[in-house]
């Protein structure tokens, strides 16, 4: 039985992608993802995705990758197919669980990731939630590549991650300290780095604005600079700059840096003076005289 489904997703690779002797034509491509619609293939492969061999599982991806890029007149027949079978995305993401089939999960999600609807779909609570608990699983390898499509997630489509911050953003950050707090310091040290290049990018100044004014991120970033680990405490550094370079502070994070004004110009002074960049040591004399004008 599986034999023979492996030999017909074959045959339907070669149909959409060619043999490597034929390419396919556009009418052919529109007449099998027709067909593939018709029969719900997908919701059914993602289901049973376990159950195939390791290469046919890679036919599977590749059969998905040519469907999404299916252009007709301009629009992506495939990628509204997957908008109205939501399923497919949350069977995908669930088989980051299965020691078997993450990898593959982990290629077809970062392809969904590519289409603005599907970005959509992805941030729908019922799935985006989901990688706040696998970014944390046991197996490194596993996180690291769930991490990998976390942040593929949260910064492929800039206006619609913006969006989404803003509206969510009370939810999204009581997830997300928690993972700047984690345990595991893989998880840690890329949730520092992400979060430092999500609020230096000018889509997000909204969002900037609102984390540099609460306190308690202020807090939190002053005690990940004094982490045992010197990646994590310069992956801070980059954050808390933020903090200390913005030109009108609330006067709640103006007094924590007023008040800790002789502690932060005495560890900064002395903070990776070894690093051989120059412009992290730009902007540290930078910070230093801004706190010295405080």
């Amino acid at each position: 039985m599986i034999d023979e489904l492996t030999k017909n997703l074959i045959d339907i690779r070669n149909r959409v992608c060619g043999d490597g002797v034929n390419e396919p034509t556009p009418d052919t491509i529109v007449m099998i993802a027709s067909e593939i619609e018709s029969y719900d293939l997908f919701p059914l492969l993602m289901q049973q995705i376990s159950k195939l061999d390791f290469e046919t599982r890679k036919v599977v991806i590749t059969i998905y990758t040519g469907l999404l890029k299916l252009n007709v007149e301009g629009k992506h027949p495939f990628v509204d197919y997957i908008v109205n079978r939501p399923e497919v995305i949350t069977q995908t993401v669930a088989g980051y669980k299965d020691n078997n089939v993450w990898q593959h999960c982990g290629i077809l999600l970062r392809e969904t990731v590519r289409y603005e609807p599907l970005t959509k779909l992805m941030l729908q609570p019922e799935i985006f939630n989901e990688f706040f608990v696998l970014v944390e699983l046991p197996k490194f390898d596993i996180a690291i590549d769930a991490f990998s499509t976390f942040k593929e997630l949260l910064t492929k489509h800039k206006e619609i991650i913006a969006k989404f911050l803003d509206e969510n953003y009370d939810k999204f950050f009581e997830s997300y300290t928690k993972l700047l707090s984690s345990f595991n310091y893989v998880t840690k040290r890329q949730s520092l780095k992400l979060l430092g290049e999500l609020l230096l990018d000018r889509t997000n100044f909204t969002v900037m604005t609102r984390y540099i004014s609460q306190r308690s991120n202020l807090k939190l970033m002053m005690n990940l600079l004094s982490d045992s680990s010197r990646t994590i405490q310069f992956e801070a550094f980059h954050v808390f700059k933020v903090f200390v370079a913005n030109p009108n502070k609330p006067q709640p994070i103006l007094e924590i840096l007023v008040q800790n004004k002789p502690t932060l110009k005495s560890f900064l002074k002395e903070f990776h003076n070894d690093k051989d960049d120059e412009q992290f040591r730009d902007e540290k004399d930078y910070l230093l005289k801004q706190i010295d004008l405080l």
